[in-house]
């Protein structure tokens, strides 16, 4: 008769690492998500609530122009859907792991244009700062921990 009794993750095997990298890359993927995800309230504000959610955030008063209505509503809709992507990433990481560095890499190189522009522009540090850092703390921790994605990936402790 066999006492031996075995746990979900022996200590020793590395499961309990592989597994605690895959949540942390979720938790930024979840992050990614919510932060191009927001910009769905965009594509469904009236024109007064958009502008006053924009002069919230730093902006100047906006005099309505049909032109940007309509590049509001299609860059709101575009990061929205990118939003969307990382929530598919979230919730299925072993099935789309090969996208998982693209999208990080995706918000390096956002991260990039932000820092160069915000600074051409000398921009006050709110929501500069803040934006610029999601994308290379969310973008490299997801480049980061995307190998963990791998269905193939080795339990060993790295």
């Amino acid at each position: 008769m066999n006492t031996k009794t075995t746990l979900p993750a022996q200590v020793g095997d590395g499961s309990f690492h592989v597994d605690m990298h895959l949540r942390l890359l979720r938790l930024f993927l979840g992050f990614a998500a919510l932060a191009w995800g927001v910009s769905v309230v965009g594509v469904f504000s009236s024109w007064s609530t958009a502008e006053e959610v924009l002069q919230g955030l730093g902006a100047k008063p906006i005099a309505y122009d049909p032109m940007l209505d309509y590049w509001l509503r299609m860059a709101a809709g575009a990061f929205a859907l990118i939003g969307c992507w990382y929530l598919i990433l979230m919730f299925r990481p072993r099935k789309f792991y090969a996208a998982i560095p693209w999208f990080g890499g995706l918000m390096l190189v956002e991260g990039f244009i932000l820092l160069v522009h915000g600074l051409r522009l000398s921009l006050p540090p709110f929501p500069f700062y803040g934006d610029t850092s999601a994308c290379f703390v969310g973008g490299g921790a997801i480049l980061y921990l995307s190998r963990y994605a791998r269905p193939d990936h080795q339990k060993t402790f790295v």
